[in-house]
């Protein structure tokens, strides 16, 4: 199975997003190829979760794991810190004061 390209993934995740009436927005723009993307949820009550695709190997599946959560001054310390480890890393931030991010649903693993 070919793997889409993170430009691919991202651009279909906003698309999704939109349709749900969910504002989000690139907060750093990684490689169009091969970066990884992390998933910023700020909750707009200072506030924040940042996600990470990772494998799980008990279902041998890709799954969203949390990263760091907490004050979003923290949550964005975390950010760039990875930032600053891997500089093709995507960074989406998501804004939905009902904590959606739609990472559970299908097709986004």
């Amino acid at each position: 199975m070919s793997r889409l390209t993170a430009r691919f993934w991202v651009d279909a995740y906003l698309t999704r997003l939109r349709l749900f009436d969910i504002p989000a927005f690139v907060a750093a723009h990684g490689d169009d190829t091969g970066g990884a993307v992390l998933v910023k949820l700020n909750t707009l009550d200072g506030q924040a979760t940042v996600f990470q695709r990772s494998f799980d190997l008990s279902s041998d599946t890709r799954v969203w794991a949390e990263l760091a959560k907490g004050v979003e001054a923290d949550v964005d310390a975390v950010v760039t810190r990875q930032r600053g480890f891997d500089p093709d890393l995507w960074v989406i931030e998501v804004e939905d004061r009902a904590g959606r991010h739609l990472l559970d649903h299908d097709g986004l693993a």
